[in-house]
């Protein structure tokens, strides 16, 4: 069995409620097994025999809309790739310090270089970014409400993403992904 976390944009934000008992008897009626949800913000651990990525996000992605009448972009990771990310430590030489909790932006696909380099031109003290593979870590000096960092233009650049904090992350790893 493989075990994936599926990582689901825009999950209990205004009108788009769905309890995570209800979400997880969405993933099983999809044929996956050993399903848990984790917070209520659309973050899906679960099993697969066998099957790649790209095609497991998108039965998701379809499985969803019709059991909840809408779409959910779905930004599927393995568990290796999600341990990576909880373990990663980006901003490694920065000996300030700083109150805003540090992001993750999921990707659909690695950016090219022009992408990646365009988005690393708006990092600056006030919102450090950092992109690595499919992820871009994005460290804001303080909350969220006050960076003016405009998440349009980036996800303009590097197309469709959904944002965790590293903490929850990492919260996830200790609790469904260590081996």
């Amino acid at each position: 069995m493989h075990r994936y976390v599926a990582f689901l944009r825009g999950m209990n934000l205004g009108r788009r409620r769905i309890k995570n008992p209800e979400l997880c008897a969405a993933f099983e009626g999809m044929g996956f097994c050993g399903v848990s949800a984790f917070l209520a913000s659309g973050n899906v651990v679960f099993e697969v025999e066998e099957g790649d990525a790209s095609v497991i996000a998108g039965v998701i992605e379809v499985g969803l809309e019709e059991a909840l009448g809408y779409e959910v972009p779905t930004f599927l990771r393995s568990a290796d790739e999600v341990r990576m990310i909880a373990g990663y430590e980006p901003f490694s030489g920065f000996s300030g310090e700083r109150s805003g909790k540090l992001q993750v932006a999921m990707l659909k696909d690695a950016p090219g270089r022009s992408a990646r380099d365009a988005v690393l031109g708006m990092s600056c003290e006030e919102d450090m970014l950092e992109v690595v593979g499919r992820e871009l870590y994005w460290w804001p000096e303080e909350n969220l409400s006050s960076s003016e960092l405009d998440l349009k233009v980036v996800e303009g650049i590097l197309g469709p993403m959904t944002i965790r904090t590293k903490g929850t992350i990492e919260r996830l790893t200790k609790r469904f992904l260590i081996e």
